[in-house]
């Protein structure tokens, strides 16, 4: 059975799917979030209790910030988990960086495998407030090369902006695929949106010279891509 694009599907499928993906590696998930809701509920629940009022509209209040406590408190224990266990699902498989870059919000362009190398070793752009982000992903030798490679072509084109490197992975010197939205994030804002939109205009010139990857597109970065959807208010 072919799994649906979340970009296809419903808020409420995309929570479905998302919750199936994450018992996958997290088993206790349901009973976690019932421990979290009940708990938060309680302390809701005597939170409007003491304040000013009595009878019926005292009770009103109280259930009505106990429901609602309790579900923001499992819904921000279950954006944490279920972002755990994406990372864990896509660990160690071609695209992982790419679909973890692709939780980025507005204001940063996500253009994946704009490098290659025949062994599979990729090298993904991010544009946004730091520059621009090369982050590569494979073998740690070929990537450094790769990235070195990458790094002049962009320089050729946009002089004037800062170009980060990065490689995505488990040794020293690398970043782990479960820091790498935070890394990228606290590089700094170096550039405005307006010089952004010029960047992403000249890095055309060495796009349309190169040709593509192809990365795959099963669960990987499809469980990603709905999340970002499901996690953006957490």
């Amino acid at each position: 059975m072919s799994q649906l694009d979340p970009s296809n599907m419903s808020r409420r499928q995309q929570f479905v799917e998302t919750y199936r993906l994450t018992k996958t590696t997290d088993p206790k998930i349901g009973l976690i979030l019932l421990a979290v809701f009940v708990v938060c509920a309680a302390v809701g629940f005597g939170i409007f209790w003491i304040l000013p009022g009595s009878g019926l509209l005292s009770w009103v209040l109280s259930i009505i910030g106990a429901i609602l406590l309790g579900a923001l408190g499992a819904m921000v224990v279950f954006g944490r988990r279920a972002q755990k266990a994406a990372y864990t699902r896509m660990h160690g498989q071609l695209g992982s960086a790419a679909a973890a870059l692709g939780m980025l919000r507005k204001g940063w362009k996500v253009e994946p495998a704009v490098g290659f190398t025949k062994q599979q070793d990729v090298v993904h752009r991010v544009v946004g407030p730091p520059g621009i982000v090369l982050v590569g992903e494979g073998n740690h030798n070929r990537v450094k090369g790769l990235l070195i490679s990458e790094r002049r072509k962009h320089e050729r084109v946009v002089v004037d902006v800062p170009v980060h490197e990065l490689i995505c992975g488990d040794e020293e010197g690398e970043i782990a695929l479960d820091k790498l939205l935070k890394h990228v994030q606290k590089l700094g804002r170096r550039i405005k949106p307006a010089e952004q939109t010029d960047v992403l205009n000249r890095l055309k010139a060495i796009d349309t010279v190169r040709g593509k990857v192809p990365l795959p597109k099963g669960p990987v970065p499809t469980s990603m891509k709905g999340m970002r959807g499901n996690l953006r208010g957490r």
